[in-house]
């Protein structure tokens, strides 16, 4: 009876085995189709894509962009006190009075622009202009940024023949990455910032537990290659851990006449 038990458990196993191997087993070449590797669903949003626009240097926004600036008036934005986005949180001047001429809204000295919306996950394009009359050097020439949901400061500066340091150019994430080319237009000629970027994660102890990440194009050319952001972009120390959630777009002031048209952004 014991060897009979033997017997039927060896078979048991060598069954087990073999039903395994038929479902892990690869179906045969001369059995596989076209078919054997499509996939319909689920299938993708339909997004119309935007178009050429005389008005713009590259398309108007796709179908299921949010525009925050279409050229008309500067209703999605609150205007901020200074260039610092420390107090954004605490702060709201009301709405913002940057000057808007032919489509364009241009950085008022002693305010910043804050999205009224906030986002997490998102890309976000943006069109700027530094002034054409060159004046000052290095961090002094056509400065501005983009911080993203208010704390991690996307670079805006005119860098053609403008050297400065490099943590600090145009397409860096400020004292934290360095722009892998510098693809700067002349002052005064409209450029592009095409951003992908994902939020910082934190745990319910407020530790980050994986980094922001951002792909930038910089007039079409890649800039930063999912670059980890490793916490606030601060102008004088290292990077600071705040736990947050949504946060809005930043436009920075910083005493230069910096334009802007063109900005829109979707949330992933």
């Amino acid at each position: 009876m014991k060897n009979l038990h033997v017997s039927l458990a060896v078979c048991a196993a060598i069954t087990s085995l073999a039903l395994s191997n038929k479902v892990m087993a690869q179906p045969e070449p001369g059995k596989q189709t076209p078919q054997s590797t499509e996939i319909w669903e689920p299938v993708p949003p339909v997004v119309t894509p935007g178009t050429v626009s005389a008005n713009t240097s590259g398309t108007t926004p796709p179908s299921d962009a949010i525009v925050l600036f279409d050229g008309k008036n500067t209703d999605e934005w609150v205007a901020i006190k200074g260039y610092s986005p420390a107090n954004w949180e605490n702060t709201n001047e009301g709405p913002l009075k940057w000057p808007v001429t032919d489509g364009i809204m241009y950085s008022t000295k002693g305010f910043s622009a804050r999205s009224k919306k906030e986002f997490n996950d998102f890309q976000l394009h943006v069109e700027f202009k530094t002034p054409e009359k060159v004046e000052g050097n290095s961090q002094a020439r056509g400065n501005s940024g983009i911080f993203l949901q208010g704390r991690y400061e996307l670079q805006v500066l005119d860098n053609y023949n403008n050297p400065t340091y490099v943590d600090g150019m145009v397409g860096s994430i400020y004292k934290q990455t360095i722009p892998l080319v510098n693809p700067s237009r002349p002052p005064g000629q409209w450029q592009t910032y095409d951003i992908v970027y994902q939020a910082p994660r934190f745990n319910k102890a407020g530790m980050m537990v994986d980094y922001a990440y951002v792909t930038v194009l910089l007039n079409g050319i890649l800039v930063e290659n999912h670059a980890a952001i490793r916490g606030t972009t601060e102008y004088i120390g290292y990077p600071k851990v705040q736990p947050h959630g949504a946060g809005p777009i930043l436009l920075q002031d910083h005493g230069n006449p910096v334009g802007f048209r063109n900005i829109w952004i979707r949330p992933l």
